[in-house]
Parts: C-alpha cells; structure tokens; sequence
C-alpha cells in the first residue's frame, strides 16, 4: 500500500471491531504500518490483520488491556520493537456499564474512568517521550458527544469522555512545540456493537437532524485525515464532532 501515511506506524487500541476496525484498515489503506490492539478477542483482530495483508498492506496483532499501565507498556513496546517508532496514536478502547446514577455501582464506575480515560493517559505518556523525541506525532482520542452534553445513564461514561477532552486540549498544549499535535474525535450514534441493542432508535433518530446512525467508516475518515500531514497539521487541541448535525 502506498499514501499520505507511507511508512508511518500507528497503534489503534480497541481495533478488533466497530470504529477501530474500521480506524486500522483506513490508516493501512493511507500505507500506514498497524498495530491492532484487543483485549480479549484474537479472532477478530487477526481477522482486521488478515483484511490490511490482503490489500498489501502490513500490521500485527498486540493484546493488551489498556487499563494497566503494565500492560499498556507492553503494547508500545511490541510497536517499537516491530517497526521502530510510533508516529500515529488512536486511543480508541472504550467500554459502557450503563446505569441510572442512583444505581451505579463503584466497580461500574472505576471499570469506565480505568479503560476509557486511564487507559488514554497511559498509552499517551508512553508515545509521547517517543513522539518529542522524533519532533512529530498524530494522537488521536475518541471522546464522544456524551462526554459534551452527558447522557442519562452514562454518568460514568460521559465523565471519561468529558476528561478525555480537558485531556486532549493539555496534551496539544504541552506538546506542541515539538511538532506533535493532540485532536479528540467526538462521534455521536454510531453504527457499532454499542448502538445495535438500542431499542429506542426511532426517538433517537429524533434528535439526529441528518436522520441516521452514522458508520463506523465515515469517523475512520477523519481520523485518517486527522493523521495526515500535511493535511491537520495546523489542526491541535480541537474536539471534532461527527454526530449528524446532533450537538448542534
């Protein structure tokens, strides 16, 4: 594969499935070297693995729960050790324990802030030292329009992607100086494992002015752009919103 992203190496936590699959097999189609990470499921990563081989295109498989820095370590590390560098940063895992706040469990709670924002800084101090040293860098956090506006039932949810934010805008800050940028991605109801077992569709659809569900696809593609340069370049510290019109 050959493009805007030839020979650059991107990790995409959570890749195995939905926008992160999607993510990986956009940034292997740009020409981009991909480490897919997953948690649990090695049949689906292999699977994105298998699809980026078919196009020409090279990547690798890393299992590692983001939520221990230990483990998050050791995911960058298997990045560097194949290729070298890390050039492009997606911190793309994510989990919801949905509940009303009156009956939100500690441990439903703590297992979304240790995954969906933790898991964000870990990762993220570790390409860092990378990125300073090499004076460029793309990072790239899925936050969501939940973490904007919150959501009835996702107090957790909506923290983690709230601090995603605040996050994303003092990585840009501090890091801008060496050529690295720092962009969240805000996307609304997007086609994925997360939204397929909504039963209220039809009310959400209310609210979305376009009148659809986005696809996991179309938020790749930012993504990809997000990742080019010289396209973002000039783009740091911004929460880019793809939701159909739905924050406004």
């Amino acid at each position: 594969m050959a493009g805007q992203l030839t020979d650059q190496v991107a990790v995409v936590t959570g890749g195995s499935r939905g926008i992160g699959r999607a993510t990986a097999l956009a940034l292997a189609d740009a020409g981009a070297h991909v480490v897919v990470n997953y948690a649990r499921s090695s049949t689906a990563a292999d699977d994105v693995v298998a699809a980026i081989a078919e196009k020409g295109g090279s990547a690798i498989a890393v299992q590692a729960d983001v939520s221990d820095p230990d483990q998050a370590e050791a995911l960058i590390k298997a990045a560097t050790e194949k290729w070298g560098r890390v050039d492009i940063l997606v911190n793309n895992a994510g989990i919801t324990r949905d509940t009303l706040l009156l009956r939100m469990k500690p441990e439903d709670w703590q297992a979304v802030i240790d995954l969906n924002l933790s898991g964000v800084f870990y990762c993220t101090r570790l390409v860092s030292k990378l990125m300073l040293k090499q004076r460029s860098g793309r990072i790239i956090n899925i936050a969501s329009v939940a973490g904007l506006m919150g959501n009835p039932g996702q107090a957790n949810y909506s923290a983690a992607k709230a601090g995603v934010i605040g996050f994303t805008k003092t990585v840009a800050k501090e890091m801008a100086a060496r050529g690295v940028t720092a962009n969240a991605v805000a996307p609304g109801f997007i086609k994925t494992d997360m939204t397929e077992d909504l039963s209220n569709t039809e009310e959400i659809l209310k609210y979305i002015p376009l009148g659809r569900y986005g696809e996991a696809e179309e938020v790749a593609g930012l993504i990809r752009f997000l990742a080019a340069d010289p396209a973002a370049a000039y783009i740091t510290g911004q929460v880019l919103t793809i939701d159909g019109g739905m924050v406004m």
